[in-house]
């Protein structure tokens, strides 16, 4: 895709936003279904992904850990970010490989230590581009990528948090 062709498919959706800021502001929904042996089954768009427990926690290694999943949420989202930043400056990316890794320390998750922090600590990202733009120009790419990144920007502020929790009725088969 180029830059005209991105901007035309996003013009019409930019015009709408104009005309009623309340029809930018969206829902996305996620659901899962605990399972058995601390798993939680995860539905994607595209498929079932079963979560459970990081080798560092007890977990043995088969299913996914959420951990890898937020980062790979990060790559992802920053790749898109990137891609269409990219596009609409007209910067010509022949290769492009994101990388994520964060530091956490399980004593935390495990309840080991209360003073160790639950979670990530850190999260680096990293970007091997293969283009001819200058620095400055990557600069700006950069820049522009961290700034319209939903992920990078949801976890570099501090979004409002809240959990609900319903007793689901008993079942008429018991």
């Amino acid at each position: 895709m180029d830059g005209t062709t991105l901007r035309a498919l996003q013009a019409p959706i930019k015009q709408r936003y104009r005309e009623d800021p309340a029809s930018a502001t969206i829902t996305l929904h996620a659901h899962g279904q605990l399972g058995e042996d601390v798993q939680c089954s995860v539905d994607t768009a595209r498929a079932m992904v079963t979560a459970g427990l990081h080798p560092g926690a007890g977990g043995d290694g088969l299913s996914v850990c959420s951990g890898d999943m937020l980062l790979q949420a990060l790559v992802a989202c920053a790749g898109v970010t990137l891609g269409a930043v990219a596009t609409a400056l007209g910067v010509h990316l022949r290769a492009a490989a994101l990388h994520a890794e964060g530091d956490l320390d399980f004593r935390g998750t495990l309840g080991l230590d209360r003073e160790t922090p639950v979670g990530f600590r850190a999260i680096r990202l990293r970007l091997d581009l293969d283009t001819d733009a200058d620095a400055a120009t990557l600069d700006k790419l950069l820049q522009l990528t961290e700034r319209y990144c939903v992920v990078w920007q949801t976890l570099a502020g501090t979004p409002a948090l809240h959990t609900d929790l319903h007793r689901a009725e008993p079942s008429s088969a018991e």
